[in-house]
């Protein structure tokens, strides 16, 4: 049995069936607000076409050009030429146009009806139309009659106006083709906000005219042109996505300053960093060359990005280089301040203010909230819920990020359960309550490479879109898990390559086309949770990221229906056949380490993975022990249960950093034997 058979037997027998007559067995993600079932389905076939209302402006026409492309991707049926088709089956109706620089709060509601016989979309505006083609998508399923969509009525609109992913192109420089099928995939589910951190320690990102040397000598010479950002900001909009620019200032701007090194607090002599944290370099907040060379530059990129919000970043400013600096010292005494907080909070209310000449809104993180921070400058809260809290209840609006830190390896379930109104939020007032914009999921970069980004993002970042967009009450995780795997596989048509990654990179580390034994150890293990990576192994962006910490997925589908399935062997509800399937997992993973380890030797990039492969089929062999155990109602022995979770706490140790996620359902197995 291969990884993949593996992970299908659990697919099919841990989720069940679908019930028909209820709407959330619709491999809808985000859930829709009103969805009615109906009778029968519409079946799609070679003369399926849409016909579009005059009303229709360009981004509707070129929605439903791309609407077409993916149904041909999902299907394989060469649809007829439109001006060939006659009644076309699918109509889309439009009430207005939209305006040329979307805005926040723009009605992105519609209205679906599929009958048996035809498809009507309708829509206040382009927005919509995006949204529900991309429902009508996810309905398209294979069925005893071919590819058909079920008969249904869906009234739909956002919870939250602000859905956004942040992608950092500083740490790691993230080329054009990669952001753009991350554009694709925002689409898909439903995400309207793409928040670009252009600017690190690592790298400046953006070509500046009027500031060359930014590029010149803070980029190594990666960089997006000004046009390449024009063509992004145009692909973007075509999907129904803003782009919120992020250049990050007073701190985290140590490439800024191999350019420009005026600009800093510090002597010198600086160049871009190649390690990863947080350091000292801190823009000058005393010399008013520092607002002047700051307005030309705002002003300059202002007008490059079109959105009416501009992120000032503001966050983990350590102050030393300040506290350092005999002018800057005698500048805070000179206008009362007393420390670091008070010197960043007048330096970033200056920020503002050039933000706000420029006609945009200010956006910054949490810590550029002060008491007397102005109610028009919107604050991103990542250090937690009582940062939103605060916000809210001083005027300002205000967007969560806490909680969608999806670099950090979490299990979606745990994104998922994460609410911009939940916690600190919940108490808020209604009037309160108006200012939470909603969140964004946020793609730091240390650890990912244009190769692998995509497996980081996706697909969890679809649970956390239903977050944004879905009623607040709808936070089944089981739901959640099968509906996500079936628009995981959707957003292979976009040309994401998060389901594909892993086996081109363990094709490429074992020099082995059929790499078998290597993915059914992939299908045991995760990267280390939140920031343990960092302690177990030193990196810095000259790292190659071509491990297999690197190639696997951050939470494992197989082992999370394994221990799915062990819970339900422990509550004694499994049937026969699932303890049988139970047994076979184990045992496949109990003898994947005699074949793999012959083959291990060959690359120092499967050499490491030795001892984790010894390892990994210990625990199996423990597991089965105990499962045979309690499929015969034997006791385990005390000493053999004190052994055997001896050897799980070691297991559990990360090993060619990697965490074997097989541990606990198996110690669950161990301490149900013994009793």
């Amino acid at each position: 049995m291969t990884a993949r058979a593996l992970s299908f037997i659990l697919f099919f027998t841990i989720g069940g069936a679908a019930v028909a007559q209820d709407p959330t067995s619709l491999d809808l993600m985000p859930m829709p607000a009103h969805v009615t079932l109906g009778q029968g389905q519409f079946l799609i076939d070679g003369s399926f076409a849409v016909a579009v209302n005059d009303l229709a402006d360009s981004r509707v026409l070129l929605g439903e050009k791309r609407f077409m492309e993916m149904l041909w991707r999902e299907t394989g049926i060469p649809f007829a030429v439109e001006s060939q088709a006659r009644n076309p089956p699918f109509l889309i109706y439009t009430s207005g146009l939209s305006g040329a620089v979307q805005q926040v709060g723009e009605d992105e509601s519609y209205h679906l009806v599929v009958s048996t016989t035809k498809v009507e979309l309708t829509a206040p505006n382009a927005l919509g139309v995006l949204h529900g083609l991309q429902t009508f998508l996810q309905l398209v399923h294979i069925t005893p009659q071919g590819f058909a969509a079920p008969a249904v009525t869906i009234d739909d609109q956002p919870r939250f106006q602000w859905r956004g992913l942040m992608i950092d192109a500083g740490r790691h420089f993230q080329p054009v083709e990669v952001i753009e099928r991350n554009l694709d995939g925002m689409e898909a589910v439903k995400l309207n906000v793409f928040h670009w951190h252009l600017s690190e320690d690592q790298g400046f990102r953006v070509e500046s005219k009027q500031f060359p040397l930014l590029t010149e000598k803070g980029s190594n010479g990666k960089f997006y042109t000004q046009e390449q950002i024009h063509t992004v900001l145009d692909y973007a909009r075509e999907r129904g996505i803003r782009v919120v620019p992020e250049f990050d200032m007073p701190c985290h701007t140590t490439a800024w300053f191999a350019g420009y090194p005026q600009l800093a607090s510090g002597p010198g002599p600086y160049k871009v960093e190649t390690k990863w944290g947080v350091f000292d370099p801190a823009m000058d907040p005393s010399r008013e060359s520092t607002f002047e060379f700051l307005d030309k530059f705002i002003g300059e990129m202002a007008a490059l990005f079109p959105d009416a919000y501009f992120h000032i970043g503001g966050d983990e400013c350590d102050g030393k280089e300040w506290n350092h600096n005999a002018r800057i010292q005698e500048f805070m005494k000179a206008h009362g301040m007393k420390d670091d907080a008070a010197l960043q909070s007048y330096f970033t209310g200056r920020v503002q203010k050039l933000v706000l000449a420029h006609h945009k809104i200010p956006e910054g993180w949490d810590e550029v909230l002060q008491p007397d921070t102005p109610k028009d400058v919107v604050i991103q809260s990542w250090r937690g819920p009582a940062g939103l809290a605060q916000a809210a209840r001083q005027g300002n609006q205000v967007v969560l990020s806490n909680g969608y830190y999806i670099d950090l390896n979490q299990p979606a379930s745990e994104h998922y359960l994460v609410d911009p109104l939940g916690g600190e939020g919940a108490k808020l007032t209604a009037e309160e309550k108006a200012r939470v914009l909603g969140g964004e999921a946020t793609m730091w970069s240390e650890f990912v490479t244009p190769e692998n980004i995509d497996s980081r993002i996706w697909p969890r970042t679809a649970a956390i879109a239903e977050r944004f967009w879905s009623a607040q009450d709808v936070r089944d995780v089981d739901s959640m898990y099968r509906r996500m795997a079936a628009v995981s596989l959707k957003l292979d048509y976009d040309g994401l390559k998060h389901n594909s990654v892993t086996r081109m990179m363990l094709e490429r580390m074992s020099g082995n086309a059929d790499p078998k034994a290597l993915e059914v150890l992939a299908s045991a293990v995760q990267p280390p949770q939140g920031y343990e990576r960092e302690s177990l192994h030193e990196y810095n962006s000259a790292s190659a990221l071509n491990h297999m910490v690197d190639a696997v997925a951050p939470e494992s589908e197989t082992a999370r229906r394994f221990g799915l399935l062990v819970g339900m062997i422990v509550a004694g509800k499994a049937s026969p056949a699932q303890w049988i399937e139970a047994r076979d997992c184990l045992t496949l993973w109990r003898d994947n380490d005699a074949k793999l380890q012959p083959m291990l030797a060959g690359s120092e990039l499967t050499a490491e993975l030795s001892g984790l492969s010894k390892s990994v089929s210990q625990v199996a062999g423990i597991g089965l022990e105990a499962l045979d155990d309690l499929k015969n109602h034997r006791a385990m022995t005390a000493d053999v249960r004190e052994r055997n979770l001896q050897v799980l706490k070691a297991a559990g140790k990360p090993k060619a950093v990697l965490v074997d996620k097989l541990v606990a359902p198996v110690e669950l197995l161990v301490n149900a034997s013994a009793k």
